[in-house]
């Protein structure tokens, strides 16, 4: 099989259509496109999600807490901890698991949450590091946020810009490769946007705000994101290439590699769906974070297109990530 996450059509039948249980406590189940389970607990639910990084050799530990925690934050409350699961080859050294745990530490300290726990082994299974994180959060039981909630006639909104992890993923495994092919500054950049990943204030400002869906786009890039939210809403939806956000760096490496920005892994953008554009809008900005409405969701399932150059163009079902296309 290729590389990347499992296809939405073999994902459904041998692994989602496989799970049998569903106890009444739980609040939202294990669903295509859905960012975390939820479980009821009284007043309060715990929301809860897991990702390890695969398609990275660097920054591995700061990636890990981040992505977890950003799905976390796209039910619209606050991560308050982690788990992590660190798996290591035979070759690693005791410098390298202190390097990666003050990697993991210092991530979890921007965001403030603990880590919680975990299990860390040295197995000849894997060939480098594997870090597996688990993310929990808690908030009311009647505010949480879905990736399934959006609404026909929704405003779709995205933060920051697209493929913001994977070109600074590219950036920093791919240094060496790009030195003559861009400017030195671009990869500088390229690489600072690492420091963008998280997406945890937009989800509190989401949740604040009250929107109908939050996803964090991660595999697949935006277009994988946007196609994940109908799926799950049962919707449709409009978007336009000419409002899409790419930085001019993620614009400069992606034609370098010969890959589409908008299906690179992007965590650091939150996708948003409302009817409350300008407020939403208008909370963002105060915060700082850039965003731009990209289209509407429609009542029509079968209508998902991307609107490039006046043309319509059906969007497809995710497909294994960008980042795994580069082939030296």
């Amino acid at each position: 099989m290729k590389i990347g996450k499992l296809p939405t059509e073999v994902l459904e039948k041998c692994v989602i259509n496989n799970i049998k249980v569903k106890r009444p406590e739980v609040l939202v189940h294990s669903a295509i496109g859905e960012d975390c389970s939820i479980i009821g607990f009284g007043e309060h639910c715990c929301v809860l999600s897991t990702d390890p990084i695969t398609g990275s050799s660097s920054s591995v530990g700061y990636l890990a807490v981040n992505i977890s925690c950003n799905d976390i934050a796209a039910s619209g409350v606050e991560p308050l901890g982690v788990l992590v699961t660190i798996l290591a080859p035979p070759s690693v050294t005791e410098k390298d698991i202190y390097e990666l745990m003050e990697e993991i530490n210092e991530a979890s300290a921007k965001i403030n949450v603990e880590i919680l726990g975990g299990h860390t082994e040295i197995t000849d299974a894997v060939n480098r590091i594997v870090v597996s994180t688990t993310a929990i959060g808690k908030g009311p039981i009647d505010k949480y946020v879905t990736t399934s909630g959006a609404e026909a006639d929704d405003y779709i909104i995205v933060t920051k810009s697209a493929g913001l992890e994977g070109t600074s993923i590219i950036a920093s495994d791919y240094e060496d490769y790009l030195k003559d092919k861009v400017s030195q500054d671009t990869i500088s950049k390229a690489k600072s946007f690492i420091d963008k990943i998280s997406v945890v204030k937009e989800g509190i400002i989401g949740g604040k705000v009250g929107v109908s869906s939050m996803h964090d786009v991660t595999e697949g890039g935006i277009l994988g994101a946007v196609w994940e939210v109908a799926e799950a809403s049962g919707k449709g939806f409009e978007i336009y290439e000419e409002f899409m956000p790419i930085a001019q760096e993620t614009r400069e490496i992606c034609r370098v590699f010969g890959l589409n920005p908008l299906r690179l892994i992007s965590s650091g953008m939150m996708l948003i769906t409302t009817k409350n554009r300008e407020e939403l809008l208008e909370a963002l900005s105060y915060e700082g974070i850039d965003a731009e409405c990209i289209g509407k969701i429609t009542q029509d399932k079968n209508t998902r297109v991307l609107f490039r150059g006046g043309k319509a163009q059906t969007v497809l079902p995710p497909q294994p990530d960008e980042l795994f296309n580069i082939n030296l």
